[in-house]
C-alpha cells in the first residue's frame, strides 16, 4: 500500500479519536482546529500541525524529541508560505516541488534543530 495513504489514513483516524475525546469539541469528529500535536512510539515521535487553511505538516523525529510545534508554525510561516504558496505556478491541493521549498527547509533545520 502506498505509504501516503497509509499516513493519510492514521492521522484523519487520529485526529477524529482526538476530537471524540477533547471535551471543547463538542464531541464532532470534525470541529475546527484539531487538538492533536504528537504521538510517540519506541522508534519515532510524529509531530503534527495543522493550519486553519487545512494544510498539514508532519515531522518524524527521534522519539525522545521535545515539542516541536514552534518550528513546524515557522516552518508554514516562512519556507511553505515564501516559497510554495507565493510561488504562481503553485496550485493549491496539487503535488508540488520546489527546490527553493527544500533549500529553506534544510536551512531552517539546521539553524532550529
Amino acid at each position: 500500500m502506498d505509504d501516503r495513504k497509509m499516513m493519510f489514513g492514521l492521522l484523519f483516524s487520529l485526529k477524529a479519536f482526538v476530537n471524540k475525546l477533547d471535551p471543547t469539541s463538542g464531541g464532532s469528529e470534525m470541529s475546527g482546529q484539531c487538538s492533536f500535536q504528537s504521538f510517540r512510539t519506541n522508534k519515532y515521535k510524529l509531530h503534527y500541525l495543522e493550519n486553519p487553511s487545512g494544510i498539514s505538516l508532519v515531522l518524524m523525529t527521534d522519539p525522545l524529541t521535545g515539542d516541536l510545534r514552534e518550528f513546524l508554525r515557522h516552518v508554514y510561516s516562512t519556507c511553505f508560505t515564501e516559497c510554495v504558496v507565493k510561488n504562481p505556478f503553485y496550485q493549491p491541493g496539487q503535488p508540488f516541488t520546489s527546490d527553493q521549498f527544500a533549500s529553506a527547509l534544510n536551512k531552517a533545520v539546521r539553524t532550529h534543530l
